[in-house]
């Protein structure tokens, strides 16, 4: 990126990178937890829990069979956790009809697509000034900066260099060096391809400076900006679409989801697009008080995920909110098994 203003920036030209595959990571394909993995597998939680997963997987699945939203915004850690091939069932299975990520969900899974590998040791790397610096990633600026020419959203351009090979080989004349991987080895177990293939809208919605990609002289702010801003616009139409119900997961965001989800319900509402009797359920580790949502000297109101996802959203259009506590490597896989006992 250049700058010409009066200040002193960094020059990016001056990082040094090396081949993604020369990294130490710490989630690999056999880390990956599989459909088939789940046959008679029990979780222990309380019996509270296990009741509110299984109303979230009742409500899917009837919202579903009626033809209506089922919306889900995750957290990086869930791809990372081994979970992704879960959601990628689903999505196979017609149970989502919009998957949402921050910019480290979609770069997690471009790893494991592109590598089969993901999840960075970050402490062997960042005393050496190596943590993000993976050449590759200029694979995922490079195809933003395309993307955001043709006007395409984030999540539909990675998908569409995973899968769609004129438009990889276009990013990849570009991108690619010697030795640079030219085709993704695993793209069965990537949410992203899925999402593109299956027509299934995957949005991803990212800050400037938060992610490794950013880190890089490939760099275009404006090509992220640009398609990540269409992607809000993409989330922001579904959610018009609840107006006669359906149901919004939030699985381990505890800010960006939130507020993602909170600005779309607005603007979707002031359009005339009012949310009606929707279950939100929000997935996290943190206790939940409900006493604190409407108390400012209380640390449970800062918690977004809790007063916006499960309070206010769903008690401002009569819907119904659920706290699902708990390891998501739990309540997540018995979520994906109630919702296929219920298929």
């Amino acid at each position: 990126m250049e700058y010409e203003g009066k200040y002193k920036a960094f020059d990016a030209r001056r990082v040094r990178t090396y081949p993604l595959a020369t990294r130490s990571n710490k989630v690999k394909l056999g880390d990956l937890v599989l459909p088939q993995h789940l046959t008679g597998r029990q979780f222990d939680l309380p019996q509270e829990v296990r009741r509110d997963v299984q109303a979230v997987a009742e409500a899917i699945v009837a919202a579903r069979r009626d033809g209506k939203p089922v919306i889900l915004f995750t957290g990086a850690h869930l791809i990372k956790n081994g979970l992704g091939p879960l959601l990628v069932d689903l999505v196979e299975r017609g149970c989502l009809t919009l998957v949402a990520g921050n910019g480290a969900t979609s770069i997690h899974d471009f790893e494991l697509a592109l590598i089969g590998q993901t999840s960075e040791n970050v402490p062997a790397a960042l005393d050496k000034g190596l943590f993000g610096m993976a050449y590759e990633f200029a694979y995922i600026n490079t195809a933003l900066s395309v993307g955001n020419r043709r006007k395409l959203g984030y999540g539909e351009t990675l998908g569409r260099m995973i899968c769609d090979e004129p438009f990889r080989k276009e990013v990849l004349e570009i991108a690619a060096r010697s030795g640079s991987p030219r085709e993704f080895s695993h793209p069965e177990v990537s949410l992203l391809a899925t999402c593109y293939r299956r027509s299934v809208p995957f949005t991803v919605h990212v800050g400037v400076g938060v992610d490794v990609i950013d880190q890089h002289p490939s760099f275009d702010g404006q090509a992220k900006g640009g398609c990540s801003g269409r992607d809000f616009l993409l989330y922001t139409n579904e959610i018009c679409n609840l107006t006669n119900g359906g149901v919004v997961l939030n699985i381990g965001s505890a800010v960006t989801g939130p507020e993602v989800l909170l600005k779309a319900v607005s603007m979707a509402a002031n359009g005339g697009s009012v949310p009606h009797g929707i279950l939100t359920a929000d997935f996290d580790l943190r206790e939940h008080k409900a006493g604190q949502m409407t108390d400012e000297a209380s640390p449970g109101y800062y918690f977004r995920d809790q007063k916006s996802v499960v309070t206010r959203i769903p008690e401002a259009f009569g819907g119904r909110g659920l706290y699902v506590q708990g390891d998501q490597k739990q309540t997540v896989p018995l979520l994906y098994q109630e919702i296929v006992k219920g298929l």
